[in-house]
Parts: structure tokens; C-alpha cells; sequence
């Protein structure tokens, strides 16, 4: 069982940054790939990227080169550097914790967080 707690949602300009964090509770932390998902009011839950047990990551298109994810295995934490903020970029993230075949599908997560709001201002 993993427990998931989010933090470090607000407010911010657009071109900004935020660096949002996941909190893991459990001894498994470091074999999951921890992913990051946002929904936006009214949209559907929208892959962020992902980082694996390794270290390798992933993201979307959406955010490459603006995003950043990182864990810290001795912290059982996760964070995600948001840079470069846009207003599109506003939502609810989601941190998740999983063993995914496809990374990209909420459904191929296990655990989740309650989520954190992000709110870009133009």
C-alpha cells in the first residue's frame, strides 16, 4: 500500500515557476514509477510525464522542455519543476504511483494522490 500526499500548488504569473512534491508513505516507494497527471475544470485527466524506478523520464509534448521530474528515494518523494508557466497549464495535478505498461493511461496506475491546484494567471 502506498499513500500519496501532494503539495506545493498556488498561484503564480504566467512564466513562472512552481515545484510541486508527492509524498510516498511505504517501504516500495523506489520500485514504482511515479507518474504525474492534471485535469483542468470540465477536460479529462491529461499525462504529464513520468519518471521510473531508475530515473529515466518521460513527458508530454505539452510540457518537454518546461517540466521536470525528480524523486528523492531516501525522502520517498517525488517533484515535478514547473517552468515557464502558461495559463493552459492550469489544473488539479495528480501525482500516481505505479508499474505501468503504458505510461500515458491513468488507468495503469495503483495509487493516487487527492491532487494540488496549479492556477496560471495571464
Amino acid at each position: 500500500q502506498v499513500h500519496l500526499v501532494e503539495s506545493g500548488g498556488g498561484l503564480v504569473q504566467a512564466g513562472g515557476s512552481l515545484r510541486l512534491s508527492c509524498a510516498a508513505s511505504g517501504r516500495t516507494f523506489r520500485s514504482y514509477a511515479m507518474g504525474w497527471f492534471r485535469q483542468a475544470p470540465g477536460k479529462e485527466r491529461d499525462f504529464v510525464g513520468i519518471i521510473w524506478s531508475g530515473g529515466m523520464t518521460y513527458y508530454a509534448d505539452s510540457v518537454k522542455g518546461r517540466f521536470t521530474i525528480s524523486r528523492d528515494n531516501a525522502k520517498n518523494t517525488v517533484y515535478l519543476q514547473m517552468d515557464s508557466l502558461k495559463p493552459e497549464d492550469t489544473a488539479v495535478y495528480y501525482c500516481a504511483a505505479g508499474r505501468p505498461v503504458r505510461p500515458t493511461w491513468a488507468e495503469g496506475y495503483d495509487y493516487w494522490g487527492q491532487g494540488t491546484q496549479v492556477t496560471v494567471s495571464s
